[in-house]
Parts: structure tokens; sequence; C-alpha cells
């Protein structure tokens, strides 16, 4: 029995065979059941189109001029190894769909197709597609993997980040979160607190930058009636919402040294004082802190008091920025441009591929909040498809370092701030380096990428960025 037309179906799928007759047969089938198709008539296409649209399934073709089904098939796998792929053959060919299966296809469809058997199959990938990433996200929230990897991606160096999480997910250090803005801090703390003992109690953020001095201590240990002009009522403190529960101090450096010093006093103790009040009440808080600067620094420049440091610094946990980790932008895009399809009720199918390469080689100073809010506005202003016109990339030369290095002339760093000065030394230390290794390496931008430790897309998008000359006659494919 054929599966009931799915009713408000978002999902595409991709036909990739080179007999156009064969696409439209299928193309139609499919479109009774309310799904959206795209067609590919060679493997080059195919891949571009998984690259920026994001189709949900593939019904691959194994016998094509060129690439063959069974290559695209590893590559599309490389790609998105959740995405399913049913692999379409002749009945002399079953043996091949049979070897394909073992790479990973999904499935595989005899010519001639039975209507109905091509139904129930494309049905059976979108639940099988649909259930692996509710999985994903669930079945192990106990450790925080599904959540983190479901708001952040799935490259290795998220992988890094979740083994770090788990090695002390299940005690009670104190936990220093340090990543840049916009990296996700609060989202991690939550992902601790959530597969923690304590995920019963209250999760209770405070940004520490974002309260006045004269009030941080009575946000964080309350205060008694009277206490001071304007206290009105007795009030607890952050502590004592935070009970049984997690504390969240976010931007821990902008806490004043004289609260440190009555931080580092309640974490000793496990006690809080009200301000006003010397009855000291006992708290049971898992803290955690999180902060864009690194805390050793600080200890080193005197803002931060060396004691509570040692103190709080039981166990931390770096987030990578997002220009360390690329190959989650594909997956967060996709995860974005879905949401924000719902919110404003638009249908914008994916993106171009120029518009995927731009949203590549950006460097994201703001990390992913910054790349959230781009998507955001591209979704909003896009009608069927996001190009790069829609991309409100303006420093795409050098991304997320655009600095006029002739303002550093004459007086040294002249009305440039200190992480200025920092991102230009960057810049000409990057183009100094890459410029030595591509010289030894005679042009050669492969051999150059695996001296260097990494990948060749950003050895070759950051030779595009810096402006250095490489050698037009030396050829740079990866040797075998």
């Amino acid at each position: 029995m054929v599966a009931k037309k799915m009713k408000k179906q978002n999902a595409s799928i991709l036909i990739v065979d080179d007999d156009e007759n064969i696409c439209e047969i299928l193309s139609l089938l499919v479109k009774k059941e309310g799904l959206k198709t795209l067609v590919a008539h060679e493997g080059d296409t195919a891949l571009k189109i998984i690259r920026s649209k994001m189709p949900d399934i593939v019904l691959l073709d194994i016998k094509m001029p060129g690439m063959d089904g069974i290559e695209v098939l590893k590559r599309v796998k490389e790609l998105d190894e959740n995405l399913p792929v049913v692999m379409i053959t002749a009945y002399a060919n079953i043996q091949g769909a049979v070897d394909a299966i073992r790479l990973g296809a999904h499935d595989y469809l005899a010519k001639p197709f039975d209507d109905h058997e091509v139904i129930r199959v494309v049905h059976r990938a979108l639940a099988e597609r649909n259930l692996k990433l509710k999985l994903r996200s669930l079945s192990n929230r106990i450790q925080g993997d599904g959540y983190i990897r479901e708001m952040m991606g799935p490259s290795d160096v998220i992988g890094q980040l979740i083994y770090d999480v788990n090695c002390v997910v299940k005690s009670d250090f104190t936990i220093v979160i340090l990543g840049e803005t916009g990296s996700g801090k609060e989202l991690i703390a939550r992902a601790i607190h959530e597969a923690s003992s304590r995920s019963e109690g209250p999760f209770v953020p405070v940004d520490c930058g974002a309260i006045p001095e004269t009030l941080l201590e009575s946000e964080l240990f309350g205060h008694e009636k009277g206490a001071f002009t304007g206290a009105e009522l007795k009030k607890p403190g952050k502590f004592e919402l935070a009970q049984g529960g997690t504390l969240f101090l976010d931007e821990i450096l902008n806490m004043p040294l004289s609260s440190q010093a009555k931080l580092l006093r309640v974490l000793q103790d496990k006690k809080v004082s009200r301000v006003g009040s010397t009855k000291p009440i006992n708290v049971d808080v898992h803290v955690l802190v999180a902060s864009n600067l690194d805390l050793e620094d600080a200890v080193v420049s005197g803002s931060f008091r060396r004691d509570l440091f040692y103190r709080l610094n039981e166990f931390t946990i770096k987030i990578p920025p997002l220009r360390e980790r690329k190959e989650d932008i594909h997956y967060l895009v996709k995860r974005f441009l879905d949401l924000t399809n719902k919110e404003l009720k638009k249908n914008v199918e994916g993106f171009s591929e120029s518009a995927i390469e731009r949203l590549t080689a950006y460097d994201w100073p703001g990390n992913v909040r910054q790349l959230r809010s781009t998507i955001r506005r591209a979704v909003l202003l896009a009608n069927k498809m996001i190009t790069e016109k829609h991309l409100d990339l303006k420093t795409m030369s050098l991304p997320g370092l655009a600095i006029n290095l002739k303002k550093a002339e004459g007086m040294p760093w002249k009305d440039l701030s200190l992480k200025e000065i920092v991102q230009q030394k960057i810049i000409e230390v990057e183009r100094d380096v890459l410029g030595k290794v591509l010289k030894y390496t005679g042009g050669n931008k492969a051999k150059a990428a695996r001296i260097l430790q990494i990948d060749y897309k950003t050895i070759h998008t950051k030779v595009k960025q810096l402006g250095i000359s490489v050698d037009a006659d030396r050829h740079d494919k990866e040797e075998g």
C-alpha cells in the first residue's frame, strides 16, 4: 500500500540521471506526494546542488557518463553521511546496487520502476532521515552530545569539544568556559547543566558586564530590606536562586576586584551573606564561569585575582571560533535557513554556489551569532534563492580582519585599539609565513598546506585574501 501523501511537506529530492525522460518521470511521481524536486544529469552538477541547496534525499543512477554513481555516492557521504542516497539501476546490474548499499546507500530502485515501490522507498528514506535527526538531538542528550551537535555542527572540532564536556559533566568541578563573542559559551553552559545530576534544579545565568558595579553584589548575594537606598524589600541573590542547580557567571572579567574577593569567599565557604545582613545562608550551587579573554592574561595584568583564578580553574573548556571549524558552516546555514523559513513562513530553497563560497571563505569575527543574523537577513530579502547580493558581508577582501594598515604609519599604531593591533600583526605574520612556505614549495599550495598542517581549501582562500603572489605556471594540485 502506498504511503499517505505527506501534507505541507518541505522535503526536497535530488534526482540524478543522464536520461532526461527518467528524471521527468520520477519528478512527476514525487511531486504528486507534495515533495520538491531538483534535477542533475551528471555527477559534478549533482554535488554542486547538494552543497548549495541541501536536499533531503538523493535518487542516483549508477551508470552515468563521466563520474559514475558509485563515485558520486562516495563524495555525497563525505559531504553529509546522514543524507539518504537511493541508487537507480537496471535489473542486470543489481549487484552494483548491492555494492553501493555496502558503501552507505540507503536502498536501490530497479528499472523499470514500479510507482508504488518508488513512493514507498522515498517515504521510508525520509522517515529514516527525520528519525536520525531527532535521535541525534535526543538519544545521547544525557552526555550533551545530541544537543551540542544539533546546535553547533558535526565537525571533528565539535567532537573534541563534546569529549571535553563529557569528561567533566558528572562532576561538580568549577568550570571556566573560554570563547570569543558569539561562539556559544552559554549554550555549552546550559548543555553541561542539562547533562548533570543537577538538571532538575534551576539554571541561572548572570551577565557580569550588564550589571552596574554598585548593584553586582546585591544581585549575586541578595540584600535585606533597607540595606541601601531603594532596597524597599528583602531580595534573594542569584546564588540563592540557583540553589541545587547551576549558576553561570558570564564575562567574569567584568567583575570588580572587590566583588571578586567576596566571590572567592562564597566558593570556599559555600555560604552567602545578603547585603545588610551578617547571617550566613548555606548554598549548594555548581558554578560555571565564562570569558572571551584568557583569565591568565588578566591575572598577569592585575585585573583578576590570582587566588580566584586558581579556585575557578578546576577545568577549562575552550570553544573554537567558527573560522577554525568551517566544515560546520554548511550545516549551520542549512539549519538557520530552515528555522527562518519557518519563522517567516517563506520557502527560500537554498544558496547559490557563489553565496556558499563567500559564506565559507568569510572568517566570521562574530562567530555563530553573526552567521545566524546574516542568514536571517538573507532569507528575509530573498525570494527563491539566496545569492551574494543578499549577504551583508562588507569586508570580504580580508574577512574579519579588515584593517587599514596605513593607520600604523607615523606614531606606532595611532588610533588603533589593542584588538586591531593584534589583528594587524596576525595578518602580517600569516602573509610572511605563507609567502615563505610557498616560496620553499615552488608555489605548490597542496605541499605548503601539508607543511603547515592546514587543509588545501584554507591555504587557497588565504592566498587570495592576503594577496600573496604565486607562480601561475606552477601546478598546485594535490599530489598522489
